[in-house]
């Protein structure tokens, strides 16, 4: 069950950074409202909070972390930008999710 509780306090905290960083983007870029810059630190400020959840040592949390970002970011290429990712790309994530797994689940001393 914790395994699940992580992976998806994970999703969620990987949503939110994708999701406040792209949406300066869309004012940088794209000629977006400026607006977009308040949902924007909202999205960042819930992505550090969510961070802080995790039961254990920050340094692994942010190491483990970024296997599921590099997951979600792909996702977010497929869906969002409209890029179907490549194999390769599907490989990478993969091979960063089963580090995550592995710094997350593995047995630990401390």
């Amino acid at each position: 069950m914790l395994e699940f509780k992580t992976i998806a306090l994970f999703l969620m905290t990987a949503v939110a950074e994708i999701v406040g960083c792209y949406l300066p983007y869309l004012w940088l870029k794209e000629g977006k409202s400026v607006w977009l810059l308040i949902p924007a630190a909202f999205s960042l400020s819930l992505f550090a909070w969510l961070l802080s959840l995790h039961p254990t040592a920050s340094g692994r949390v942010y190491a483990a972390y970024g296997g599921v970002y590099i997951f979600v970011a792909i996702l977010w290429l497929w869906f969002v930008d409209g890029v179907k990712p490549s194999v390769w790309d599907i490989v990478g994530a993969l091979v960063a999710l089963t580090g995550m797994a592995i710094i997350m689940f593995a047995p630990k001393n401390t």
